[in-house]
């Protein structure tokens, strides 16, 4: 990509929304570094992550310089956009171990080479506030902004209507963060900010302040909040957020993530979330139009970000492990996987706990069916077992199957219950 099509390009994605006048203009004539701020409140990113990562990476293939901002000092005071209510402060030591994974995470996104003209950068805006006394922020850096200047802020206007108000340490994120691009302009001659719509307000802050303090011009522009067609949170599972780290998220739920988008949000987040070129998105669309339940555009999805994110092995193995649970492989794929994935297929799964001395002589399956919670009742799992609904391991079993013995366990501990098509249930005997 070149320098003049930078935001062309992101546009086309759908990554553009507010933009500051003179900004493409800069990006055509020099290299330009430009940054966006990730606050440490745990110790992964998760997927509403992944478009300002994007952005920097967009930035760095058109042969800017990305600086990501570790937000060490600003993670301590909390950012008030798009909060109803404050946040629990994060001690120091949490911070630290927060932005060390964080860190970890970004370094494989972003090409860090030494030497590299366009080489990323990771920053820490601890560094600077850490030696910075109240009083010399006050009289430096508050006496540049008004107050009716920060109160005509969307994300102060909100909470200040709230019937949680706001504190005084949330007030001030603003000034912080606008000093944060004031010290990158002066330090890193950094002329760019980046982030998410509920940014813009922050970021407009640094361009006042760099314009008072240095009579400097800088730039920036936000992305739109990814939303999803149906209402709901972007990121969000009945679990909780989707996690760019493995420990937190398996790679088989970040999988099923994607895959289980709708078609509207598919089509969106196609441009948004991969690399792939617009003739290559284009040619998906047109092969997903006309054959939706084939599902073209969710797979190839999920498929980029699971590669992106975790690996290539990774996605096999996600794909393998949905032809387990929802396609047609059977009992040996199964066997073939080694305990490590067998657990993250079980993840999600509910779990059940019996004794392993209750399958020694063999199990009543009616009794273990209904003793384990799988189903309410005997009734209901006799007239289950006796319809041929039931398989377990992979296996459908008929009637000429009455017990659960120590055999059929997997790895002497699991058993993989299936009631219909879809519903599974992983028993431990312990």
């Amino acid at each position: 990509m070149s320098q003049n099509s930078l935001i062309e390009e992101l546009r086309w994605r759908g990554l553009v929304q507010d933009i500051m006048p003179g900004t493409e203009e800069q990006l055509k004539r020099e290299m330009t570094a430009g940054y966006i701020g990730f606050d440490p409140t745990a110790d992964s990113l998760h997927i509403g992550s992944l478009v300002p990562i994007l952005l920097l990476i967009h930035l760095q293939r058109a042969g800017h310089k990305p600086v990501a901002l570790v937000g060490g000092a600003t993670g301590m005071v909390g950012d008030p956009s798009g909060k109803s209510e404050e946040r629990n402060l994060l001690s120091e030591e949490t911070l630290r171990f927060n932005q060390a994974g964080v860190k970890k995470q970004l370094e494989k996104f972003l090409d860090f080479t030494a030497g590299k003209k366009n080489a990323a950068e990771i920053v820490n805006n601890y560094d600077w506030f850490r030696e910075m006394s109240f009083l010399h922020f006050i009289r430096d850096v508050g006496k540049h902004i008004t107050v009716n200047y920060m109160m005509a802020k969307d994300s102060v206007k909100k909470r200040l209507e709230s019937e949680n108000g706001m504190s005084f340490t949330e007030f001030t994120y603003q000034l912080v963060q606008g000093y944060d691009f004031y010290w990158l302009y002066q330090n890193k001659n950094c002329k760019l900010q980046m982030g998410g719509s509920d940014q813009w307000g922050n970021i407009v802050t640094g361009t006042e302040l760099i314009r008072k303090k240095t009579g400097g011009e800088a730039f920036a522009f936000t992305c739109p909040l990814v939303t999803r067609a149906d209402g709901g949170k972007f990121g969000k599972t009945e679990k909780g957020n989707v996690w760019l780290d493995a420990a937190k998220t398996s790679p088989y739920q970040f999988y099923q993530f994607w895959l289980n988008a709708s078609d509207e949000d598919a089509k969106k987040w196609i441009r948004m979330f991969t690399l792939l070129d617009k003739s290559e998105v284009e040619s998906l669309l047109a092969a997903h139009e006309p054959n939706p339940h084939q599902r073209i555009l969710q797979k190839k999805l999920a498929e980029e970000l699971t590669v992106f994110v975790h690996s290539r092995e990774d996605h096999a193995f996600a794909v393998k492990a949905s032809d387990i649970l929802f396609g047609n492989a059977g009992a040996d794929a199964l066997q073939e996987l080694d305990e490590t994935r067998f657990l993250q297929l079980m993840d999600g799964i509910p779990a059940h706990r019996v004794k392993k001395e209750q399958l020694g002589a063999g199990y009543d399956i009616v009794g273990f069916l209904a003793d384990t919670g799988i189903f309410p009742s005997k009734g209901e799992a006799r007239k289950m077992w006796q319809a041929g609904g039931i398989s377990i391991n992979k296996c459908k079993i008929g009637t000429d199957k009455a017990t659960i013995a120590m055999a059929d366990l997997l790895r002497d501990k699991y058993l993989l219950i299936q009631k219909g098509k879809k519903n599974y249930y992983l028993v431990v005997a312990e």
